[in-house]
């Protein structure tokens, strides 16, 4: 195929690495690299769906286009209207959506006719690879090392440029696990109206933090969730975004019609039912990701040579993993893959997925070992 089929540009694009996928025996493997929920989803609900896919699911027959069953559940499980709700075959598909409807083509009397994205780094890759697709420029601010807030004064002058359509941010972020803070959300509040303000939050359940209840005073704000993490339907690949009716009626007119499997739509709305029972284990989770915490900063103490040596430090999340950083990071990463650990380098850092006592207990311990015979 000839080179000039495809634009320039792409030339410069990364693809995203998904995580590895496993090749050995699953039972000998902790997959801790995806931010999954660990445990599958229990026996009852698979047969639940199954009985919905038996009997109800007509194979030859397209979805049901308007989605308006399940969006009637989420809406009552946040507490909006359903029309304020859009659905997308995975966030990604929102994210892709949200930026064609703002960003593509948003300044069509200039010598650069897309607006740009504003992302502050490290945070999820999938904004600067989705906007880089579509040709879209992506504006990068740091974050400070220490707490991963973002750098204010950076992103305030990118503002000011009068170049930026959208500011994306995740609440907690990944891959960092910390939460907007006060200075941040501050800020956020005063972004001007005719920029798109994207909050990812797609590990609310984790954290219990929402800024939902703003979404009223905020038109220009849209707030993204999946089904993918507390819910564990990653398989299914079902998101959502909540804003303003012209910001849904927007997304709706660019998403691809039928976007979701009706499997997906049923499975969703089977596990928005019975909510209860599939995030009753999120308190375990959380209670694990805080001793992940305590106990590597417990090797600080007892390894305080080898730490050293290393430059190990680990950072407190309010999602379903936590951050490390290491002098020694691919080591680290390709030792306790040899051990049966998988964990992800992300952001120049590692990242990794809390997974059931035994994974985690597991995964310290190859740690400890690592940073003993260093």
């Amino acid at each position: 195929m000839s080179a000039s089929l495809i634009r320039p540009d792409l030339a410069q694009l990364t693809t995203y690495k998904p995580e590895e996928p496993l090749k050995l025996d699953r039972q000998l493997i902790d997959k801790l690299d995806a931010n999954e929920v660990a445990i599958d989803l229990p026996d009852w609900f698979k047969q639940k769906l199954a009985a919905i896919v038996q009997s109800e699911i007509l194979a030859n027959r397209y979805p049901d286009g308007e989605y308006l069953s399940l969006k009637k559940l989420i809406a009552e499980y946040i507490g909006v209207e359903p029309d304020l709700i859009s659905l997308g075959n995975g966030s990604d598909e929102l994210i892709r959506s949200l930026l064609i409807a703002t960003c593509l083509n948003a300044n069509l009397n200039s010598d650069s006719p897309h607006g740009s994205i504003l992302v502050a780094e490290p945070t999820f890759s999938m904004y600067g690879i989705l906007a880089q697709g579509l040709g879209i420029p992506v504006v990068r601010v740091p974050r400070h090392e220490q707490d991963f807030s973002i750098d204010l004064e950076a992103a305030s002058k990118e503002i000011a440029s009068g170049k930026i359509k959208a500011v994306c941010l995740v609440h907690p972020n990944s891959p960092t696990g910390n939460l907007l803070n006060f200075e941040e959300l501050v800020w956020m509040r005063s972004i001007p109206e005719n920029i798109l303000v994207v909050i990812d939050e797609a590990y609310f359940e984790f954290s219990g933090q929402t800024l939902a209840n703003e979404l009223s005073q905020h038109p220009n704000w849209l707030i993204l969730r999946t089904f993918s993490k507390a819910f564990r339907l990653a398989a299914y690949r079902v998101g959502y975004a909540i804003a303003n009716l012209e910001l849904v009626s927007a997304l709706e007119k660019v998403r691809l019609p039928y976007n979701l499997p009706t499997i997906s739509s049923a499975a969703a709305e089977l596990a928005i039912i019975h909510r209860h029972e599939l995030l009753a284990n999120i308190p375990e989770i959380k209670l694990e990701r805080d001793r992940l915490y305590s106990e590597i900063q417990n090797m600080k103490a007892s390894l305080h040579k080898s730490l050293n040596i290393l430059n190990i430090s680990v950072w407190q999340s309010d999602a379903n993993f936590i951050y490390l950083r290491s002098s020694s990071d691919r080591e680290i990463l390709e030792y306790l893959k040899s051990q049966g650990t998988l964990i992800r380098q992300t952001g120049g850092r590692l990242r990794l997925t809390i997974g059931t006592h035994a994974q985690n207990q597991r995964t310290l311990e190859r740690l400890h070992n690592f940073i003993k015979a260093f």
